[in-house]
């Protein structure tokens, strides 16, 4: 009765699975060989890559002059990847972190995946700012380094320095966390391994892991302290990142709800992504089984929430807009003059994406469907890329002073530059997918006996004989 758990949920781990059975279903895409599928995936994420990195080294070569920024519009095409990109890295971590604070059985098919996607999610943010300096070799200065400049120091008062403070430190833990989850099943795979070379690797990686009863403790209160760690840093992170719109005094920036809209929309674009990510995965590594309807609807109903978030922040920034009367917040990516100026298009895009495609998702079919949660992921990521280009490029192009107006249009190498990134993070995931567990079957088989299909039904069947 200990593992008793009520009829009304559903179960998180479909088919009759065993014990051994889930050894053997995450075990199988780490020892079997790659498919043709994941060959073709790879390929082209990998031509992607390249193609961007090219972008990359003719940037540096040749100056940032090669993007379409000008003299009004100095923050563009890049820092708007910068900030989709951090965005997309706090799902992951609230999927861990928090929900494991909160002993929310659902996550354990996901969090895996999840952290993975916010740690090379981090690593195409960080890209962004380091080619945005122009000399990305002095790129060390950013920190508070002993140097030969004499007084030369970083600007403490700065929001940009913040950032490097705040993702630093929210990429290391989160790279111990992610790290410290897979210590149980890199011993697994060690086991397991047949080759002397592949034994050898796991077995580094396990750090001698024997499945103790005090290496269990241990890992348990450990992975608490760090999700203890990580739950302020899913809040701190996108806060810091949105002072650097909040405290400036540019128009259209200077917003108290930066930081909380930040933060909400950060986690309704992560959400969207491991969405993306799950609905190819559980068909391509045949995961079906642990990643079920109840897992979508379950990450579908916290898109609702946080997009019901940012749909509120969007109405006050437009209505304060509108109702301050003030000709310098026209024009500003929330105001009458964004949703029939030059920008109009980005601005409806913001609106379609964000706000009228995930509102279908309160409709119980769609939500439950992998099809529509497939599409509408996308469809919001797309919103939320909308977004940021409208904060940093529509509040930008009209400047106080009608000299100052002007238009931005990206050149081969800003859009060369994002499609690279975009590869260089399906490389990484899928190279993840091929050499590490990519659920945490240890954790699973902790929750078998109460949400296993077939020990639910076996309990069911013990209710009705009592009753009778």
């Amino acid at each position: 009765m200990s593992h008793y758990e009520s009829q009304v949920r559903e179960p998180l781990i479909i088919g009759h699975k065993t014990y051994h059975d889930i050894t053997e279903d995450i075990a199988r895409p780490i020892e079997n060989k790659s498919g043709k599928l994941w060959w073709f995936a790879f390929s082209i994420a990998l031509v992607t890559f390249l193609y961007g990195l090219g972008c990359i080294a003719y940037t540096i070569g040749t100056g940032i002059g090669v993007w379409g920024i000008n003299r009004t519009i100095g923050w563009a095409w890049d820092i708007t990847n910068f900030v989709w990109w951090v965005g997309i890295g706090h799902a992951g971590t609230l999927i861990s972190a928090v929900l494991l604070l909160f002993r929310q059985k659902w996550r354990m098919s996901i969090n895996r995946s999840a952290e993975a996607m916010t740690i090379f999610a981090v690593v195409q943010a960080a890209l962004f700012p380091v080619i945005h300096m122009g000399r990305p070799w002095v790129g060390y200065w950013v920190f508070p380094v002993p140097n030969n400049f004499g007084s030369f120091w970083v600007n403490f008062n700065s929001p940009l320095l913040w950032d490097v403070f705040a993702i630093s430190t929210y990429f290391s833990v989160s790279v111990v966390f992610w790290y410290m989850g897979l210590i149980p099943d890199f011993a697994m795979i060690r086991d397991r391994a047949k080759k002397p070379f592949s034994k050898k690797i796991y077995g580094i990686l396990s750090m001698g892991w024997g499945g103790k009863a005090k290496h269990w403790q241990r890992h348990e209160e450990l992975s608490l302290v760090l999700a203890g760690l990580c739950t302020p840093l899913v809040f701190s992170v996108h806060t810091i990142v949105s002072f650097d719109f909040a405290t400036s005094v540019i128009k259209g920036w200077h917003s108290t709800v930066y930081p909380p809209y930040f933060v909400a929309g950060a986690i309704f674009s992560g959400f969207a992504m491991v969405q993306t990510l799950l609905s190819v995965m559980r068909k391509v590594m045949h995961l079906e089984d642990y990643i079920t309807r109840q897992h979508i609807e379950l990450m579908n109903i916290v898109i609702v929430v946080t997009g019901g978030m940012v749909a509120v922040a969007y109405l006050t920034e437009f209505w304060v807009g509108w109702y301050s009367g003030s000709r310098y917040e026209d024009f500003t990516y929330f105001s009458p003059g964004a949703a029939v100026g030059p920008y109009w298009w980005a601005f409806w895009a913001l609106i379609i994406c964000n706000v009228l495609v995930p509102g279908l998702l309160w409709i119980r079919k769609v939500r439950r469907s992998f099809f529509w949660t497939f599409v509408i992921s996308i469809v919001v990521n797309t919103g939320m890329w909308f977004e940021r280009f409208d904060i940093i490029v529509i509040n930008l192009s009209r400047d106080y002073i009608p000299s100052g107006w002007t238009m931005f249009m990206p050149t081969f190498v800003d859009v060369g530059i994002f499609i690279g990134t975009n590869g260089f993070f399906f490389v990484l995931f899928l190279l993840y997918a091929r050499t590490f567990p990519a659920i945490a079957q240890a954790e699973l088989k902790t929750i078998l006996k109460s949400s296993g299909e077939s020990y639910k039904k076996h309990h069911t069947e013990d209710d009705h004989h009592h009753e009778h």
